[in-house]
């Protein structure tokens, strides 16, 4: 009996050595390489996993990071003091950049824009395309308001005030998921310190655009004759403003005849 238990012992004792040694063996074999500097970038990353970066979540762009195939600035939540601590651990300076926040370039709230017709039905931006005239608002190019932008921004920076989506430049880390949920392509981003910005986006002659909403932008460029630096141009009837040329002089929106050149306080 004695004897069949030490054989018993040493049998599983056997196979436990054998088995153990084979992991250990497979362990070495399949080991999957740990690089540190990935996992510190992670951490310096926020968790937010928007993709705004254009990877797939934290993860991905900490490991793009680290292989030097994304720049130490690549995530947009983060910010310049996430760029400046993923620098030292890349052993890379970071540059000063523009602060990016998302602006809705519409002005046709309900006090200024005309509808159509009253709508009552689904309201979500994306379903307006199904809708005939494209929805109750007689401006084709405008915000519709049913805040599909609202629900893509995880950051609570969206919110539609009387008809028309308004972005708090506070709040917004320029993820871009707004951009990207918006039917129309409303939503842009711009600098941070930019005060002067056009909200209007429609390409409609002046007469048109005049009977469709009291705020659009005519392209009479009064603010493109007016603008000493050359930073604003009339396109496709509308204003558009070079950013990297604009001095926040203000002479755009003194000249504009319809109020479409917003002034950022």
């Amino acid at each position: 009996m004695i004897t069949g238990i030490i054989t018993a012992a040493v049998l599983v004792g056997g196979t436990g050595l054998v088995i153990g040694l084979l992991l250990g063996l497979a362990g070495k074999k399949f080991a999957v390489e740990v690089n540190e500097k990935e996992i510190a970038v992670r951490q310096q990353l926020p968790g937010n996993n928007c993709g705004g970066c254009g990877y797939p979540g934290c993860d991905g762009l900490a490991a793009a990071i680290a292989a030097g195939q994304a720049p130490v600035n690549g995530c947009p939540v983060g910010g310049p003091a996430a760029a400046k601590a993923i620098g030292a651990i890349m052993g890379q300076e970071v540059s000063e950049t523009r602060r990016m926040v998302a602006f809705v370039k519409c002005g046709g709230d309900c006090e200024h824009s005309r509808k159509n017709y009253v709508y009552d039905g689904v309201e979500d931006c994306a379903v307006m395309a199904y809708i005939p005239g494209g929805g109750a608002k007689a401006c084709t190019h405008g915000c519709l308001g049913y805040g599909t932008c609202v629900k893509a921004c995880t950051f609570g920076a969206l919110h539609i005030v009387e008809g028309v989506a308004v972005a708090d430049p506070e709040a917004c880390k320029a993820c871009g998921k707004c951009v990207s949920a918006c039917p129309r392509h409303l939503i842009e981003m711009v600098p941070f310190d930019q005060r002067y910005l056009v909200r209007c986006s429609s390409s409609d002659r002046g007469k048109t655009t005049m009977n469709a909403c009291q705020a659009g932008c005519i392209g009479c460029r009064k603010c493109e004759k007016g603008c000493p630096v050359g930073a604003v141009h009339v396109e496709n009837n509308v204003a558009h403003i070079d950013y990297d040329k604009c001095t926040n002089c203000g002479k755009c929106r003194e000249n504009c005849p319809r109020g479409c050149i917003f002034r950022k306080e």
